[in-house]
């Protein structure tokens, strides 16, 4: 490899939505840095099976139903 190309690889602790931490080794910031996640696995809904729902703004999922509503049945 070539020297002074590359990002320092250091220790960091990850916080995760629900307190509990770990740490790891990463490019982020500097050595024994916190990075505080605000989303993750035990709060996203894709990880969860939380519903998730759509924003229909300025009706255009309701124009897109009523496009193809009788296309695919």
């Amino acid at each position: 490899m070539k020297s002074d190309i590359h990002p320092d690889y250091h220790t960091i602790t990850v916080a995760l939505t629900d307190g509990t931490t770990y740490e790891t080794r990463s490019t982020y910031g500097s050595e024994g840095d916190t990075l505080t996640l605000d989303v993750d696995p035990s709060s996203h809904p894709a990880w969860t099976g939380g519903g998730g729902h759509l924003v229909d703004r300025a009706g255009r999922v309701s124009r897109f139903k009523k496009k193809f509503d009788g296309f695919i049945k």
